[in-house]
């Protein structure tokens, strides 16, 4: 872990998908923290009651809220006008590994937010990406995955995700724009929709009273990072971890029965997989441990009973 000085935060922060899931956690925090928080979002997947702990505690002036797509014109003005000193991209990488329409989409995205920076001189930006798309099929004894394998991106929206982190190198490399890559395991916790996880769908099966769908053998890992833990990395990358890719992740193999069993699930319902799945997953948080000073702490019992408790 390296030591020094503590870098100053910086005054305003834009979180690009903040009335989603992680992005609204993301805002929370960085509103607890001092910072002034500008959310960007259009609402397509997030909503606006993600953000009332925000607009409850903000004091005047601490946080702006504009409902636009990120992906339009209009949306190099609003940076301008908003001036960040750091953007954190939320909501770039969604839909199913295999929608090619929704990867063009989240390709498009990720350009315009990169233009938008470039044009209004923001300083860095932190980009949040899906670990399980990056490696492919790892064999179970290299696993946990470093960042140091090669990428083998699993569908179209992996491919994607990859692209964009080429672009991230470049704009860095031709246009002095610093940035931090944080891909992340697979998140849980309050405000998850039950199609954002599969954390969150057991757990809207069992509120339901009815098995929940386990597809395939049930045999498969994950590596699972409750959103408190994967905020604290995003904090941290706001100063730290310099052109880089870091895992924020557990580095530990979680079953679906471990899931299942510790939400208290007995009975389930099993269904065929219907495309390329990863059977295996753990990704080496090393590298942030390093870089950002950061490590997972919340255990699995301890996150979902928190999430349960979250949604009474």
């Amino acid at each position: 872990m390296k030591n020094g000085p503590k870098p100053p935060l910086p005054a305003s922060v834009m979180v690009v998908g903040g009335a989603g899931f992680l992005g609204s956690h993301t805002v929370d925090r960085l509103l607890s923290e001092g910072v002034r928080v500008s959310v960007v979002d259009d609402l397509s997947t997030g909503s606006l009651p993600n953000l009332s702990d925000a607009r409850g505690n903000a004091v005047s002036g601490s946080l702006g809220i504009d409902t636009v797509d990120a992906g339009i014109a209009e949306f190099a003005e609003l940076v301008r006008r908003r001036s960040p000193d750091v953007l954190v991209l939320c909501a770039a990488f969604l839909g199913r590994h295999d929608d090619a329409l929704a990867a063009g989409r989240s390709y498009a995205l990720v350009l315009s937010v990169l233009e938008a920076c470039r044009a209004a001189r923001v300083g860095k930006i932190v980009v949040v990406v899906p670990g399980d798309l990056l490696y492919g099929e790892v064999p179970a004894r290299e696993l946990p995955v470093k960042e140091d394998r090669p990428l083998r991106p699993v569908g179209s929206l992996g491919v994607t995700v990859a692209a964009s982190l080429e672009l991230l190198d470049m704009y860095r490399r031709d246009h002095g724009m610093d940035f931090t890559a944080l891909a992340v395991a697979t998140l849980y916790g309050p405000r998850q929709s039950p199609a954002g996880g599969i954390v969150a769908e057991f757990l809207s099966a069992h509120r339901d009273g009815v098995p929940p769908v386990v597809r395939g053998d049930g045999r498969r890992t994950l590596d699972v990072l409750y959103v408190a833990d994967a905020v604290d990395a995003i904090f941290r990358a706001l100063t730290r971890g310099s052109g880089l890719l870091l895992h924020v992740a557990s580095g530990e193999q979680t079953g679906l029965r471990s899931i299942l069993q510790t939400i208290g699930i007995e009975t389930v319902v099993s269904e065929k997989v219907a495309g390329r799945t990863i059977g295996r997953m753990a990704l080496s948080p090393a590298r942030a441990r390093l870089h950002l000073g950061w490590v997972p702490w919340t255990g699995l019992a301890e996150g979902i009973a928190s999430t349960i408790t979250a949604s009474v």
